[in-house]
């Protein structure tokens, strides 16, 4: 009984550091830049050629993002609060106001983009839904 003790205390030592690390892995993965490569019928072409992307970046909480998006016309910006583990909650996008001649790509995505709720990292990619289903597709841009 005396051996199985700190055999048992050892492995649930070892089980808690397993299970904090993978929080942070998750946590951290979400603060980075991805490249947009699906939504709407926008085709994978005019995602590209927009260089279509969003930017995650850390601010004083692990939970709290300072972000920008590129379209191919505005930069624009936003606030965003991971809320759990599928959750997040965007907020305060704004955008410069230059005119361009195809915007039609950033005027949807700038309707859709605050009513992401919900969000799924699997891989090198991040997928953001909304309450209907709809979603926006994004690889990491450092993946390779």
């Amino acid at each position: 009984m005396k051996r199985i003790f700190p055999i048992f205390i050892m492995f649930l030592c070892f089980g808690l550091c397993l299970n904090c690390a993978s929080v942070k892995v998750t946590e951290q993965n979400i603060h980075r830049q991805w490249m947009l490569v699906s939504y709407k019928d926008f085709s994978k072409e005019e995602l590209t050629n927009s260089k279509a992307e969003i930017n995650f970046t850390k601010i004083s909480d692990a939970n709290k993002i300072a972000g920008t998006a590129f379209m191919g016309c505005n930069r624009m910006f936003f606030n965003a609060e991971i809320k759990s583990k599928k959750r997040i909650e965007i907020s305060g996008l704004g955008s410069t106001l230059m005119a361009c001649e195809k915007m039609e790509l950033e005027s949807q995505f700038s309707r859709d983009f605050e009513k992401m709720q919900n969000f799924v990292i699997e891989g090198h990619f991040l997928t953001l839904y909304d309450e209907k289903g709809n979603k926006v597709k994004f690889i990491a841009a450092d993946w390779d």
